[in-house]
Parts: C-alpha cells; structure tokens; sequence
C-alpha cells in the first residue's frame, strides 16, 4: 500500500529525511541556514506530504550508494590512532593554558606560577607510559 501523503510520519521517516538533507548539505545544495530552517520544519512535520515538501527541490538520494569517504592522511604504521588523538589533545590543552598563563602573567606585570605544568605534566607522564609500554594495535572485541 502506497503512502499517502496524509497519513502520520514516524520519527524513524523524520530521521530518513533528516539524513537527506544532510547529504544535500554536504553536497553543496543546501546552505547551513536553509538546512537548519528545514531541520525546524522536519521536527515538526507530522504527515509524509509534508516532509515530501522539504525535499521536493532536491533530487534523489540514495544514501546505501553514497560515494566513498576521503582517506585521511596516513599514519605511522603501528601507532593506534586513539593513541595520536590523545597526544594532539594534550598538546592543544597545554598550548591554550600557556597562552592563558602569558596572558595572565603580561597584563598582571608580574610573573606569575607556571601551573599550566601541573595540567601538562601528570597528563603527559599517562600519555608517555602509553606511549613507550601499551600496546600498538587497538583491542577488538
């Protein structure tokens, strides 16, 4: 039986077109401030004619064919890549708590505690150990 465009929508269909219109998105056919004015109008939207009328200016997707994804830029072979997300973590963290600490210490004219160090250094110490003792390959289940 055919869809009508009166009959209710369930969230699993608001979530369909809500994927939709994020590959539309992505694709360059929608701006953000249209996808965000759409995304309103699709959580509201109650009946199949009305989220047929969100993507009525769209052509068709079929999100199980989408292209494949990009490959990020390789990494050294044997290193877990939770392992570099936490080092890069660490290392932004402590870039910012310093550029706070010289912020702090130039406008007070006065030099101020290095604490960044006992934000970086615990942190660091966990990350080293992981580093130079844990394993290289990510456990699977």
């Amino acid at each position: 039986m055919a869809n009508s465009p009166e009959m209710r929508a369930s969230d699993a269909d608001r979530d369909r077109v809500a994927a939709i219109l994020r590959e539309h998105t992505a694709q360059g056919r929608l701006t953000m401030e249209e996808f965000n004015e759409r995304l309103e109008q699709l959580y509201q939207s109650k009946t199949y004619g009305e989220l047929a009328r969100l993507t009525s200016d769209l052509p068709d997707v079929d999100l199980r064919n989408r292209p494949a994804k990009i490959e990020a830029k390789p990494v050294k072979k044997g290193a877990h890549l939770g392992l570099v997300a936490a080092w890069r973590t660490w290392a932004v963290a402590s870039g910012i708590n310093w550029v706070i600490w010289l912020i702090v210490s130039v406008t007070s004219s006065d030099l101020v505690y290095p604490w960044p160090l006992w934000v970086m250094g615990p942190w660091g110490v966990v990350l080293l150990m992981s580093t130079v003792f844990g394993t290289s390959k990510p456990k699977t289940e």
